[in-house]
């Protein structure tokens, strides 16, 4: 059956995430507490794109410090010596091999700034480059589709904002486990085919759910080949929804837009989980499961999805 990779590492988050919780905060607990940075610099591409987002969130609200999505071009490509308060720079990349973030935390490091890694694969390029390491530790993810690497990004990242001082509760009691699993398996098998018969297709959420929603339309696309449009419920009403009619439908984390159904559009509402700082790594199954079996129902493989491969260098 295709896509059986990754149902296969789509079940095995709950064991996982459970298993490496407290070594991803013990990892780092020494060596990012007590410092009185000023910003935080993230640094990803992909899946783990998303996940900055999620940690800009936890970041902003809970240490009151802003942070910067990098542009790794500004460094790769037009070599700008810019000049940063005391930071922090977090490289992100399953593979740890993106040479684009390597390079962000080689430039911020040589500059006298901390540097983080959280990565899947020891000795891998980004653990040379950076101060500190998280190590993922879910296993070889052989699936070309991330779905544990990027529920364990999510929870290193949380458990680091821990390490920095953010007061946030252990994990542990939060973190989904096998019925959670189940139910969103159950949910999406029920809501899968409206994306196939509607031409347009949404992902909305806002807050902490915006990770997911770029995360579950990046997961069709690359999936299931069905174009997908992620958005902010907010960023949706300036503009975006002048799509939503009888042929359009939205995934929606949280609270949909107001006059969503009045325009025809179809809503399919995710499962919520009750901690909305932890809720996105128990949310995104909904959308893991989703691309999943729509994939399956076109007769695509997500394990080697077209023109992707496991790991992509850019520069």
């Amino acid at each position: 059956m295709n896509g059986t990779l990754m149902e296969s590492e789509i079940y095995q988050q709950p064991e996982q995430l459970a298993h490496n919780a407290a070594a991803y905060f013990d990892s780092v607990r020494e060596g990012l507490k007590g410092h009185d940075y000023q910003m935080v610099l993230l640094a990803a591409r992909g899946s783990s794109d998303n996940a900055a987002l999620y940690a800009r969130y936890l970041i902003e609200i809970h240490l009151r410090i802003p942070v910067s999505l990098a542009a790794p071009s500004v460094i790769t490509k037009f070599g700008s010596d810019m000049r940063f308060p005391k930071c922090l720079a977090v490289g992100i990349s399953q593979s740890g091999a993106a040479p684009d973030v390597a390079e962000v935390l080689n430039f911020m490091r040589a500059s006298g700034h901390g540097t983080l890694a959280i990565t899947n694969t020891p000795g891998s390029r980004l653990t040379e480059e950076a101060e500190h390491t998280i190590l993922l530790n879910v296993d070889a993810e052989k699936s070309v589709a991330a779905t544990k690497t990027y529920t364990a990004s999510l929870l290193a990242l949380y458990q680091a904002v821990r390490a920095l001082g953010a007061n946030l509760p252990d994990p542990a009691g939060h973190l989904p486990d096998a019925s959670w699993l189940q139910r969103t398996r159950d949910e999406a098998e029920e809501a899968f085919g409206i994306l196939n018969r509607q031409t347009v297709r949404f992902s909305l959420g806002r807050g902490f759910s915006f990770a997911t929603c770029c995360e579950s339309a990046l997961k069709l696309m690359e999936c299931a080949l069905l174009p997908c449009k992620a958005y902010s419920t907010a960023d949706f009403q300036h503009g975006p929804k002048a799509l939503a009619g009888p042929e359009s439908t939205a995934i929606v984390y949280g609270e949909a837009p107001s006059g969503l159904t009045d325009f025809g559009c179809v809503p399919i509402y995710a499962p919520q989980s009750d901690r909305a700082e932890l809720a996105p790594l128990s949310d995104v199954l909904f959308g893991q499961w989703l691309a999943l079996f729509t994939a399956r129902s076109r007769n695509l493989d997500p394990d080697t999805p077209r023109n992707l491969s496991k790991v992509t260098l850019t520069l």
